[in-house]
């Protein structure tokens, strides 16, 4: 009757407060203890239970952190290992709680001083809203992200890699309220290398016409000799083409024009490319807003452009300028940055679009991830579809994070790694040269050039029309500013603005 700890009432107000806060740490640090020093015994020693298997089991996931952490990606992402993790939690969070209240009850508030009562309280409360709670959200957080998984990734078989490298096609849809259906302007493919994770972007001009299709496609039977019927067979209209009027040739696929551009893609590079990433470009700036934005180096000046005048092709002056530098980019700068053409040409666009990818691939870190995962999950499930198997999310995880520490080689089918624009490679392009480059690039695993592009496009450390923007800058009368700029866009003067704009595809990641 004398020990303090289990009859506080034989003791003074001084050791009941210190009582009291050594059962609410000990139920902190080691749940179940504080039943077993001053309570129920039974439950102390089932509690104890309990927080030795989580320790066990947290420190057997550490072990495969370090040995083979996209195992525990793959648990995470994989539908039945996500809800009972999710269930898992809930369950911890109860229970701690639970043995919060019940260390509260050994503690015997009644028995403190006055004025500890309520600071014995709001710890408590702070104890109980950091441990359960925290679990609480972690569990709310793993259903946000089965929910956006559910939506965005396919639940079929997990493909194997073609001739040991994973081809992606990327489209950005460009389905504005003035257009008739979705046109995929941006078109390029991630060919990963399935062991190092060396990663080669080959970008297809959105006016590429006589695309070829694989033999075993099914659209050999609608265009055996290509994609070929001119000027309205450019390659951002095969998607409509097929889901208006061939989408029964892909009676399985859930996005028939996706599947077709997949196999017109594949027919042009010579390579098999398995997966399909279709990101909309009206909700591309919501994702790069969930990043916190993406930071990239522009060589040049980039329009924001303005709205169309009626009846015509041509636009108002800009709404803005983004400047060459080092720039923090929001969403709607970057969409900007990687859409307009206009005063360049569509080749500067590809190569500013290549540069919001890599941007993309480097700075969607870990980090990133777990302090905005649900911004990035609720964007990502607004405009991101694929057909991704959500079972593959663990190996490609692991596949990006070796790509992280890689510089991105490049290559566009066209200006400028292809003739120039006045060859007019895109509209009667050469497969055969287009196959020979691409493998090329894929056999050569070395560095990229130390400087200026490789003689297969490879991404570069430094931009090489930083130089010549700088002479430009240094030479030009008047200094060319964004007011100069909006000036020569409200006169007209397209000439001069084509001039001074010429190499603002130039753009390098920080």
């Amino acid at each position: 009757m004398t020990d303090p700890v289990r009859h506080p009432q034989s003791a003074s107000a001084p050791v009941r407060t210190k009582r009291a806060f050594l059962l609410l740490l000990l139920t902190l640090f080691v749940p179940g203890s504080a039943q077993l020093v001053a309570g129920d015994r039974r439950l102390g020693r089932r509690a104890l239970r309990v927080t030795f298997a989580v320790w066990a089991l947290a420190l057997a996931a550490a072990v495969v952190a370090l040995v083979d952490w996209p195992v525990l990606v793959g648990i995470a992402t994989n539908p039945w290992g996500s809800l009972l993790l999710m269930v898992l939690l809930l369950a911890l969070a109860l229970f701690w709680a639970l043995l919060f209240l019940n260390t509260l009850r050994i503690i015997r508030p009644s028995l403190l001083a006055p004025g500890m009562r309520p600071i014995v309280g709001a710890c408590l409360a702070l104890l109980m809203l950091a441990t359960s709670g925290s679990l609480g959200y972690a569990a709310y957080l793993l259903n946000v992200g089965r929910g956006a998984l559910g939506s965005i990734f396919a639940s079929g078989p997990a493909f194997d890699p073609a001739d040991g490298r994973y081809n992606f096609l990327l489209m950005g849809g460009d389905a504005g309220s003035n257009r008739v259906g979705l046109r995929p302007d941006s078109i390029s493919v991630l060919s990963v290398d399935a062991e190092t994770g060396h990663t080669i972007t080959f970008s297809i001009p959105r006016n590429f016409q006589n695309a070829r299709f694989p033999d075993d496609s099914p659209m050999q039977q609608v265009y055996p000799e290509g994609f070929n019927c001119g000027d309205e067979c450019i390659i951002n209209a095969l998607y409509m083409d097929v889901t208006n009027n061939y989408a029964d040739l892909y009676p399985e696929a859930k996005d028939p024009g996706a599947e077709a551009m997949k196999d017109a893609v594949s027919g042009i590079l010579g390579i098999e490319v398995q997966a399909y990433v279709l990101v909309d470009m009206g909700g591309f700036e919501k994702l790069i807003d969930a990043m916190g934005g993406i930071t990239i180096k522009a060589g040049n000046w980039v329009p924001i452009s303005n709205r169309t005048i009626p009846g015509t092709n041509q636009h108002y002056p800009p709404k803005g300028w983004i400047p060459p530098g080092v720039q923090k980019l929001d969403g709607y700068h970057a969409l900007w940055y990687g859409r307009s053409r206009e005063f360049a040409t569509d080749y500067d666009r590809i190569q500013r679009q290549q540069c919001v990818q890599q941007a993309m691939i480097k700075q969607l870190d870990p980090a990133t991830v777990l302090t905005r995962f649900q911004a990035l999950a609720q964007a990502g499930e607004q405009v991101v579809e694929t057909d991704i198997p959500a079972e593959q999310l663990g190996s490609f995880v692991s596949l990006a994070v070796k790509a992280k520490s890689q510089d991105v080689d490049r290559l566009t089918i066209g200006p400028p790694d292809f003739g120039t624009a006045a060859e007019n490679f895109v509209t009667y392009p050469d497969f055969d040269l287009i196959h020979q480059r691409v493998q090329e690039m894929i056999s050569r695993q070395a560095s990229p050039s130390p400087s200026g592009r490789g003689p297969a496009g490879s991404v570069t450390a430094e931009l090489p029309g930083e130089l010549t923007a700088e002479l430009a800058v240094a030479t030009q009368e008047p200094e060319i500013t964004e007011e100069y700029l909006q000036q020569l866009a409200e006169a007209g003067d397209v000439e001069t603005l084509g001039a001074l704009l010429a190499d603002n595809g130039e753009c390098s990641v920080p």
